[in-house]
This record gives structure tokens, C-alpha cells and sequence, in this order.
């Protein structure tokens, strides 16, 4: 597993990070192949936060914790994601196509280049990644792993048109797809 640290305008001892590696070291055994794991550690209003996301070929699991130690955030943030990898692997597993956690995506970050000030829309970031066929189910699991409000893919269901789902405000969750023109 490769290791990202992350400190947020503070200072960490090597032995919490030692920690953290082994704690969220343990959680390899659930991917086949290697991952990464972002690690960004904080304070607010003097108690320590913690957030973990862990991305293996594509599949993101983020938790964050907040407690008066920066142990037990870790704890508690690694135990959460171990919880979400159990109920998303299995339930995919099960319900979905076999091989859906071994995808491999690629994502693409470019700079945003600043545009004249006379335009009264200003492009703060521009993010690109390559789309992946998978069904509403699937990109729905993702979005939710993500936290993400929306989530954009490629809808094997119909015929790998371009498609958004999305969370609705009164619950559930929604669908757009490209028309044919």
C-alpha cells in the first residue's frame, strides 16, 4: 500500500504516522492489487480530525473522524471504512456484474487557466477522468462511497450513452442521459 500524509497546519510525530500506516496497512487485505491511501491529519477547536481515503483501481473510501485523540480518530476512521469495504464488496458481489472492484480508472486533473475578467462566469476548477461503462447501480454505489452529490459515467445499460446520477433533495436518486440528436 503506498502512503500519502497529509498535515494540516500542524505537526505530526513519525510514531503516529508509524501508526497509521500499520493500522491502515491492515486494510490491504481486502484488494487485490495495491492502493493508495491519503492520510490528512488536523486539528479543530482543539480536538484532532483525521480523514482516510483509501483508492484501489478507482473505488474510493473516505472516513473522518473527529476526537480528542489523534490515536483514536485513526481508529475509528479505519473501522468505518473496514464497515463500508464489508457492505460495498459484498453487495457487489452479489448484485453486480463479477469483477466490478477490480476496474481500473484513470483520472486526469488539469490547471485551470485564468480567462479574461470581462466574463461574469469564472471557471474556478476543471477536473477530467476518463468515463468507465457501468450500470446506474454501480455508479450509484460509487457516488455514495465518494459522498458525492452527483456522479457521471457511461451507462452500459444504454449502450454506453453518457449519463448522471444524482441525489434527489426529497430522497432517492435520479438519472439523466444523453438524448440522441
Amino acid at each position: 500500500m503506498k502512503f500519502n500524509f497529509i498535515e494540516k497546519k500542524l505537526q505530526i510525530d513519525p510514531e503516529i504516522k508509524s501508526y497509521a500506516e500499520k493500522k491502515v496497512g491492515k486494510l490491504d487485505k481486502f484488494f487485490k492489487q495495491d492502493s493508495e491511501a491519503t492520510i490528512a491529519f488536523s486539528t479543530e477547536r482543539g480536538r484532532c480530525r483525521v480523514e482516510v481515503t483509501l483508492n484501489n483501481n478507482g473505488m474510493f473510501y473516505r472516513a473522518s473522524e473527529l476526537t480528542n485523540d489523534m490515536y483514536a480518530s485513526l481508529d475509528s476512521a479505519c473501522a468505518l471504512i473496514v464497515r463500508q469495504i464489508r457492505k460495498n464488496k459484498t453487495r457487489l458481489e452479489k448484485k453486480l456484474r463479477e469483477g466490478v472492484v477490480d476496474h481500473e480508472f484513470e483520472v486526469e486533473y488539469a490547471p485551470v487557466e485564468k480567462e479574461e475578467e470581462n466574463e461574469t462566469f469564472e471557471i474556478i476548477r476543471t477536473k477530467r477522468f476518463s468515463l468507465k461503462p457501468m450500470t446506474a447501480e454501480e455508479a450509484i454505489l460509487q457516488m455514495n462511497l465518494l459522498e458525492h452529490e452527483f456522479f457521471a459515467f457511461l451507462n452500459m445499460d444504454d449502450n454506453d450513452s453518457f449519463s448522471v446520477v444524482y441525489k434527489r433533495k426529497n430522497g432517492g436518486y435520479g438519472l439523466i442521459s444523453a438524448a440522441d440528436v
